[in-house]
């Protein structure tokens, strides 16, 4: 199956109503078009309509506008300061309760719900897609992702920390999995892909309630919240952390090897594990990181739809 003729049946899927409630275009002036609109009704890269209307709110939202920069200048400096202090430190020290609960009185206290809705569904998301290839690799039996918060408040229970856990968990076991069946691709092109674990997320946002300091966008939550994790953690975990943003590649390959479709690789910008990127552009990486997630999953969700056709 092609690029197209993915493109093609996105292009085809009806809307659901609740995308009015996530991003309402303006009425279309030629002489004057709004960008943003632009954007959201383009469908060249197929993305999931409501979660992309609330991207297209969040970069929309005025703090990107007027405070991203300002506090990505301190937030860099301030991680300047802990990087280099707690690597001259005779010992390290974490504390993850305290950065999970901080997280999640920040999410509630200083953060837009379209921000906080995207970060709560993409833990599911990155359950789903692992899940998806424990299902049609080399081993069904290694441990599947069990991470499916539904609200900030479940994000307290080690959330951050256990996402990244299951990520490299699962390339170490993947990857041995590999080297001990050799002939599994075969086995899985055989009896064909199991799409089973890409379902829909549910995700539970209140965008009713808008207290007047929830405003900040992802990017300048990112920005500070990147902050507190390098405080939080050790100097290997914080690094650890960092690096996990450049598997995007190497899970992008994996897919590919399984669909056989590698057409739609270039829109993954997070490359080169081997020559990682500098911590203090974690921020701008981590939303390429949540974009590239949601990439992928609706490609594998239109795979399913197109599989279920085929099938009839």
């Amino acid at each position: 199956m092609s690029q197209a003729e993915l493109i093609s049946q996105e292009l085809e899927t009806p809307i659901p109503s609740q995308v009015a409630q996530s991003y309402t275009p303006e009425p279309h002036d030629r002489a004057n078009p709004n960008a943003w609109d632009a954007l959201y009704v383009d469908q060249a890269i197929p993305v999931d309509p409501i979660a992309k209307g609330y991207m297209i709110r969040d970069l929309r939202n005025w703090t990107r506008s007027y405070l991203l920069v300002p506090i990505a200048f301190l937030a860099n400096l301030l991680l300047a300061v802990i990087m280099t202090v707690k690597r001259l430190l005779p010992f390290q020290f974490s504390n993850y309760t305290l950065m999970h609960r901080s997280a999640t009185w920040f999410l509630n206290t200083f953060v837009s719900p379209e921000a906080c809705y995207l970060i709560v569904r993409h833990l599911c998301l990155g359950s789903n897609i692992v899940n998806f290839l424990i299902d049609n690799g080399p081993d069904p039996t290694i441990e599947k992702s069990q991470l499916y918060p539904r609200t900030v408040g479940d994000l307290a229970e080690n959330a951050f920390l256990e996402h990244d856990l299951i990520l490299y968990n699962f390339v170490l076991d993947y990857n041995k999995a590999q080297r001990e069946t050799p002939h599994w691709m075969q086995q899985v092109q055989a009896r064909g892909l199991n799409f089973d674990s890409i379902q829909s997320v549910q995700v539970d946002i209140d965008f009713t309630k808008r207290r007047w300091l929830r405003v900040l966008d992802l990017e300048s939550a990112i920005e500070l919240f990147k902050v507190f994790y390098s405080l939080c953690l050790t100097s290997d975990e914080f690094e650890r952390a960092v690096l996990s943003l450049e598997f995007d590649e190497n899970f992008g390959c994996y897919i590919s090897a399984l669909t056989g479709d590698y057409n739609w690789n270039h829109v993954i910008t997070n490359r080169h594990p081997l020559a990682p990127e500098s911590p203090f552009a974690a921020a701008r990486n981590l939303l390429l990181h949540g974009i590239i997630s949601e990439y992928l999953h609706r490609y594998l969700e239109l795979r399913k739809e197109m599989a279920a056709v085929s099938d009839r």
